[in-house]
């Protein structure tokens, strides 16, 4: 165990705290980069006396961390930091969806707050090759029109080509984090034929504007879009309830 690690300043906790509080002791130091990815947690019972709280309770709090995936219990090594890679931190975040249709619409809200603005930004930055590869996906896209799940790969592809067209590597890093939550909604109205014929003519609209350098025609674009996807989900969402 690394000098550091151990040397961390661990809250000591009174022995009754409930485990929830013991995480968010353990991500506050990792938030204060205190602990970072990759390091060595000290052993089950070592922490517990630092932090001053019962092994069952640690045992709870670290069991919640590494199904966030914050966390990693490596058999015969011990518990490491993970790579805190934003992808994997929303991984078990697609839960909230089987659960509440009503986040579908607020994804749709965020997504015409954010793609909308990555659409105006890559219309200034993006590179002729990006163009012809924007292009290539769109040929691909119809010729998935009868294939739900071709088709779906696709759109993520698109998308994130624009998104990597920004240019900006903290907005991709933001967005690829959630990135994942917007699978389950895609899925869903993708296998609509209505709407994957929708999205081809949505997705042409984008990439011309695109290639016209033309940001407010991109934003408009992809307004206009997502806000044709978000209709069909809650007509979706209506039947669904009916």
């Amino acid at each position: 165990m690394s000098k550091k690690v151990a040397d961390i300043p661990y809250e000591s906790l009174k022995r009754d705290v409930l485990s929830e509080k013991i995480a968010h002791s353990l991500l506050n130091l990792i938030k204060e980069k205190q602990l970072r990815p990759g390091d060595r947690l000290p052993p089950e019972r070592e922490l517990a006396a630092m932090m001053n709280v019962s092994r069952p309770s640690l045992r709870e709090a670290l069991r919640a961390l590494q199904i966030m995936n914050i966390i990693d219990n490596r058999q015969g090594s011990g518990t490491f930091i993970t790579s805190l890679e934003p992808e994997r931190l929303v991984e078990h975040l697609d839960i909230i969806f089987t659960l509440n249709d009503s986040t579908y619409i607020e994804l749709f809200e965020a997504r015409k707050i954010l793609e909308v603005g990555v659409a105006e930004m890559a219309a200034t930055n993006i590179r002729d090759e990006e163009i012809g590869d924007l292009e290539a996906c769109l040929e691909r896209a119809e010729k998935a029109l009868d294939d739900p799940e071709a088709f779906l790969e696709i759109d993520l592809d698109l998308h994130g080509r624009i998104l990597d067209a920004t240019g900006n590597k903290i907005l991709a890093l933001f967005m690829r984090s959630i990135s994942k939550l917007g699978i389950l909604s895609r899925r869903r109205t993708a296998e609509h034929i209505d709407v994957r014929r929708q999205t081809v003519k949505d997705h042409h609209a984008i990439v011309q504007a695109l290639k016209s350098r033309d940001p407010a025609a991109a934003r408009q674009a992809m307004l206009e879009h997502l806000s044709h996807v978000e209709q069909r989900m809650k007509q979706i969402q209506q039947m669904k309830d009916e």
